[in-house]
């Protein structure tokens, strides 16, 4: 049945329609909270949180978070209750080790809540992260890597494996010692990979969820003297991106989730095209979002953005200032529409904004002060 117009009915719905635009047009922008690590030997005290509106781009002004020592790199848990820093160094019973602290987040504020921590049994504490109930992390100056089971509290529970790396390189001033840089599970929760500085070198863990330990399932090489730092998985979990800290160059391989073993594709520059690597110039971070890759440089202190074809060869797009210098962490948010670059010695965050279509990156005017910034990570859902 049609309902024939007439002028009361028709401007009730029209005032109606009007105040559902108008309340939708008002309601808050969805909100998410981003923790800036850091190292705590300037005007930093520890871990740092603004609020970013993912509608707008706007971050709002930084609140220390948590007070902890060289919180240098963080990992908060899938479902968005826990954070969990990685101390670089800390007094433990009179002994410096490098370590890892658990936090509860005050949801409503983004705070954080000491619940425990935790001796990594090596120094210089560089990489944390977490997968479900268990949490890896990476030594660098012994090279070892440590994992731990997590409780249902979030907090840090039982050992589970120390593993210390073998190995050297060609670069004698820098790799004549094992030095983890970085570990992290793969999509499939079966295995972590750690990269190895010092040695060049992705060594593939397979992990025990039940008690939280590792065993060795693999080794893959990086080109000698590249310095294997981080790494990133594309989108479909098939590759794997590693960024090598001095030579500034991204190895791609490909992943094979069933077996935990790494075949190498390509390795190609994460400068720009006609920029050589050179004393001076290190590579630090890399994250991949869509099909695209980006990368931080210090030294020559910019962002690389790269294209990955169907088979996960990557082609330049884009370099650009970092806004700041001696970039270290970046991170994206889970919308894919931002991404923040922590500046360690200017200790500037900056935010970009990104291209889905082309991924490239526009500075967007938004920036923060936090002293000594090295890592970037956003809160989920």
């Amino acid at each position: 049945m049609v309902v024939p117009w007439s002028r009361s009915l028709g401007w009730r719905w029209l005032r109606l329609a009007a105040a559902v635009a108008t309340l939708a047009w008002s309601a808050p922008a969805k909100e998410r909270f981003v923790y800036f690590g850091t190292y705590t030997d300037g005007s930093s005290q520890g871990i740092y949180v603004s609020r970013l509106e993912t509608a707008t781009g706007k971050l709002s002004g930084p609140e220390l978070a948590a007070a902890t020592p060289s919180p240098c790199f963080l990992a908060v848990a899938r479902n968005g209750k826990y954070l969990y820093a990685a101390n670089s160094q800390v007094d433990i019973g009179g002994r410096k080790t490098g370590a890892v602290s658990a936090f509860a987040i005050d949801p409503a504020t983004g705070h954080l809540a000491l619940l425990n921590q935790k001796s990594c049994d090596g120094p210089g504490t560089c990489h944390v992260s977490v997968d479900g109930e268990v949490l890896l992390a990476a030594n660098y100056s012994d090279g070892s890597v440590k994992s731990f089971h997590l409780n249902r509290n979030g907090g840090i529970d039982a050992d589970g494996s120390y593993i210390r790396h073998r190995g050297t390189s060609v670069n004698a001033a820098r790799q004549n010692a094992p030095h983890a840089h970085f570990i992290q599970a793969d999509p499939s929760h079966r295995f972590a990979l750690a990269c190895d500085l010092g040695a060049d070198q992705v060594v593939v863990y397979r992990i025990h969820p039940a008690d939280g330990t590792l065993a060795g399932q693999s080794v893959a090489a990086v080109p000698p003297g590249s310095g294997a730092r981080h790494l990133a998985f594309s989108g479909d979990g098939r590759f794997v991106h590693v960024i090598n800290e001095m030579g500034c160059t991204i190895t791609t391989f490909t992943w094979d989730a069933a077996e935990g073993t790494l075949a190498p594709i390509e390795t190609v520059s994460a400068l720009p095209p006609g920029v050589a690597a050179q004393p001076g110039y290190t590579a630090a971070e890399i994250r991949a979002a869509g099909h695209f890759v980006y990368a931080t440089i210090r030294g020559h202190d910019s962002v690389s953005v790269l294209a990955a074809d169907r088979r996960g060869r990557l082609t330049f797009v884009q370099n650009l200032p970092a806004g700041g210098q001696v970039p270290r962490g970046l991170g994206i948010d889970p919308t894919g529409r931002w991404l923040l670059v922590g500046n360690q010695k200017t200790g500037n965050v900056v935010e970009f904004a990104i291209d889905h279509r082309t991924g490239q990156l526009t500075r967007t005017g938004q920036e923060l002060q936090i002293g000594s910034a090295v890592d970037v990570e956003f809160r989920g859902e």
